[in-house]
C-alpha cells in the first residue's frame, strides 16, 4: 500500500514539473490587449559606435571614376567574389588601435565614431589633401554586415545579416531560431563597447515589452546566450505525452527493479 501511494506522489510531481509551458515557449506575448490594437515598437537607437576588428565598406565616387579608381579597388581574386568574402579583401578593417589604413590618407583613427562621422571625416580629408572641390566626390560610409555569434540553445556559430538595423527576432531566426529547450524568458547579450569592456544584457523574448528594450536590436560583435530549461537537465520533454511517456518508461524500470529485489 505504501509502494502505490509513493508511486502516485512521484507521478503527479514529475508531470508538474516536466512539461514546459506554452508561455515559455511563445515570442513576443500580449497580455490582455484586444486582437485588432496596435502595438508600437520602439526603433529609436543611439548611433552604433565603432569598435575593434570592426570591417567597414569605403566607397568613393566621382564623376571621373578613374580619378578615384584608387579607392575603390578590385583585386583579381576578389573579381569573382561576391557578398562576405568579398568584403574580406576590399572592406577596411580597425585595427588594435582603433585605425584603419585608407589611400592616399593613411592611417585615420575610427573608434568611437559613427559611420557618419568617418564618412565626413573621409570626405573632408580628401577634399583638403587630394581632391578639389570641383570633383564633386561621394563618400560613402557603411559597417559590412553586423556579424553577431549564437551560442547555446540556439542555432550556433557566426552569423551575418547585410543590414544597417537588425532586431534581435531576426538574429535568432536567421540563426534557425531557439530550442524547445531553450529559456526565452532570459536571453542573454554580451555586448562590446568601445575600449575593450563587455557587458552581460538580458531580454524576455517572450514579453511583447521586448520590442520597447535597449536591446532589441543587436550590435555587431554581439554574442547572443540562450541557456537550456531545467527540464533539458531532467531529461523531460516539451509537452505532457512526450513526459509521460518518459515518466512510465522511469516507473517500469523502478518497478521491475523493486520486483526482483523483493522476489
Amino acid at each position: 500500500m505504501r509502494f502505490r501511494l509513493l508511486l502516485c506522489i512521484l507521478i503527479v510531481g514529475l508531470s508538474f514539473t516536466s512539461c514546459i509551458p506554452t508561455k515559455k515557449l511563445t515570442y513576443l506575448q500580449v497580455s490582455e490587449t484586444p486582437a485588432d490594437s496596435i502595438i508600437s515598437i520602439q526603433r529609436l537607437q543611439k548611433p552604433y559606435r565603432i569598435q575593434v576588428n570592426d570591417l567597414l565598406s569605403i566607397r568613393v565616387k566621382a564623376l571621373d571614376q578613374e580619378l578615384v579608381g584608387m579607392f575603390n579597388p578590385i583585386s583579381e581574386q576578389n573579381a569573382n567574389a561576391t557578398g562576405e568574402e568579398r568584403m574580406y579583401y576590399d572592406g577596411f578593417t580597425v585595427d588594435l588601435h582603433g585605425n584603419i589604413r585608407v589611400p592616399t590618407l593613411g592611417y585615420i583613427s575610427v573608434l568611437g565614431y559613427t559611420v557618419e562621422e568617418v564618412r565626413v571625416l573621409i570626405e573632408k580629408e580628401l577634399l583638403d589633401r587630394y581632391f578639389k572641390d570641383q570633383a564633386n566626390i561621394f563618400v560613402t560610409v557603411k559597417l559590412a554586415g553586423i556579424r553577431y555569434t549564437t551560442l547555446g540553445e540556439i542555432g550556433s556559430g557566426g552569423q551575418v545579416i547585410y543590414k544597417e538595423q537588425v532586431s534581435i527576432m531576426e538574429a535568432v531566426a536567421n540563426a534557425g531560431g531557439i530550442t524547445e529547450f531553450g529559456d526565452m524568458t532570459d536571453v542573454k547579450i554580451i555586448r562590446q563597447y568601445p575600449g575593450g569592456g563587455e557587458k552581460v544584457h538580458s531580454i524576455d523574448l517572450t514579453n511583447i515589452n521586448a520590442t520597447k528594450s535597449p536591446y532589441y536590436y543587436i550590435q555587431p560583435n554581439d554574442l547572443i546566450l540562450v541557456n537550456p530549461l531545467p527540464q533539458k537537465a531532467l531529461g523531460f520533454g516539451t509537452t505532457g505525452m512526450t513526459s509521460f511517456t518518459t515518466i512510465f518508461s522511469i516507473l517500469g524500470i523502478l518497478t521491475s527493479t523493486i520486483l526482483l529485489i523483493t522476489r
